[in-house]
């Protein structure tokens, strides 16, 4: 790497981050059936029609996994729990299993010196609330509320942080107008309906915890740099409606109590009633806000309806998802955010990291190029002031990439997936130097 920890202030925090249905093994431990099972079980959804139920089988490895967090020095592991593990049917009776295993993760981090960073919601939603309508009927925020409280009356005096959804638009925007993820919808009353109901949820779940005494309680928002693919004022505006939905929207309900015009140019006949009274809710202070951040997109002009723009090629090189590599985009976002949004509170760059072609034996430095770039740009930006407190890497392990199934590996630690062995990667060694030398 071209840094070591000695390169930081002393309280910039390293971390390294999975999601539960990515790497658990959802067939185990009483866990309840989600929309993703439904999903992947339908046939053109997801490459060669992969599933979760196995996984990378963390639920049975977990000690292993957590050497390998502990060994590599890294300081915190951003995880996320499954509302499924915990309440099979969404409501009702908690699952012991489920509640036991979320200990003995937090248990066996602080053990090792880890810092445990909670992520209530990473997209599996229980099939028994999908079938009510899921993120499209209001009562999801209070049913999110009242799991918030299971799972946090148990583990929560332990984690060291805590955010309620990781990255609202993929649980509203590409999985209901795009259709790319569980519940597979294109339709866009649903996703406007979605997008409020996503941001109302974080709200209850952030009320939840205050009420029980938590602290150090933040967001987590995915970001895509978004350039006009030329000059016209046709591509212009269709850059600055990507920018609104994809990058604007959800900061601007969390920090603002607003939504921006171009997006409510499209989605405002779509939203509840009264949706503006939510925004009190919304607006809970939060401690600190997270970014995900991979690439960035070159938008047109498109002949549709709204919001009438697309994705058009781009030069640079690319990982194996097709997302151009531009690191130049942190430091934009990072600056952009702290500016117009949070100003002195603590950011956090909660996942970067690349897909790559990884096989073992084979060094990754693909990888480490992709994330020294982006340290650099992270470096910057913490050098003109704004106030990053640390980056955590997507992902410590290779693990099941949603619609993509086992095809993309993102993973430091190589899984064979048929015999789930874990192989630390060149790139999981050189952090592993760098977060090490004194």
């Amino acid at each position: 790497m071209d840094f070591t920890r000695a390169d930081f202030p002393d309280d910039f925090l390293f971390g390294v981050a999975t999601s539960a249905y990515q790497i658990e093994g959802h067939g185990f431990g009483g866990a309840g059936p989600t929309h993703w099972d439904s999903f992947a079980a339908t046939p053109g959804n997801v490459v060669n029609a992969a599933h979760g139920q196995v996984a990378c089988d963390h639920y049975h490895r977990m000690d292993e996994d957590l050497d390998l967090i502990a060994n590599a020095g890294f300081d915190v592991y951003r995880f996320s729990t499954s509302w499924a593990r915990v309440l099979p049917e969404g409501r009702g009776t908690p699952n012991p299993q489920g509640l036991d295993f979320y200990d003995r993760l937090v248990d066996g981090l602080l053990e090792r010196g880890v810092k445990p960073a909670l992520t209530l919601y990473h997209w599996e939603l229980p099939s028994a609330l999908a079938d009510l309508g899921g993120w499209r009927n209001r009562d999801i925020a209070n049913w999110f509320a009242d799991y918030t409280r299971i799972i946090t009356e148990r583990i929560g005096e332990r984690v060291w942080s805590a955010a309620p959804i990781n990255e609202p638009w993929c649980v509203s925007w590409a999985s209901h107008f795009e259709g790319h993820h569980a519940p597979g919808l294109r339709d866009i009353r649903a996703t406007a309906r979605a997008m409020h109901h996503v941001l109302l949820a974080h709200g209850r779940a952030i009320e939840v915890m205050r009420d029980q005494g938590m602290g150090n309680l933040g967001a987590v928002c995915n970001f895509e740099y978004a350039q006009p693919v030329d000059d016209s004022p046709e591509a212009a505006r269709a850059t600055a409606t990507y920018d609104a939905i994809y990058n604007r929207f959800f900061l601007g309900g969390l920090f603002h109590g607003a939504y921006p015009d171009e997006v409510l140019a499209g989605l405002e006949p779509h939203l509840p009633d009264k949706w503006q009274d939510d925004f009190p809710t919304i607006r809970q202070p939060v401690d600190w806000c997270g970014l995900n951040y991979y690439t960035r997109k070159i938008i047109g002009p498109a002949d549709t309806p709204w919001p009438a723009l697309r994705d058009c090629p781009g030069p640079l090189p690319k990982t194996e998802m097709g997302w151009e590599i531009y690191p130049d985009g942190l430091h934009h976002f990072l600056t952009r955010t702290a500016r117009d949004y949070t100003g002195d509170l603590p950011l956090y760059v909660t996942e970067n990291g690349m897909a790559n072609a990884d096989r073992p034996g084979v060094p990754d430095q693909a990888r480490i190029d992709y994330l020294n770039a982006h340290i650099a740009s992270l470096r910057q930006a913490m050098a003109e002031g704004v106030p990053v407190k640390g980056y955590f890497i997507w992902s410590l392990m290779d693990n099941y990439e949603w619609a993509l199934g086992y095809d993309k590996r993102f993973g430091l630690v190589h899984v064979d997936f048929d015999t789930l062995q874990r192989t630390p990667k060149a790139s999981y060694e050189a952090l592993k130097v760098a977060l090490t030398d004194t």
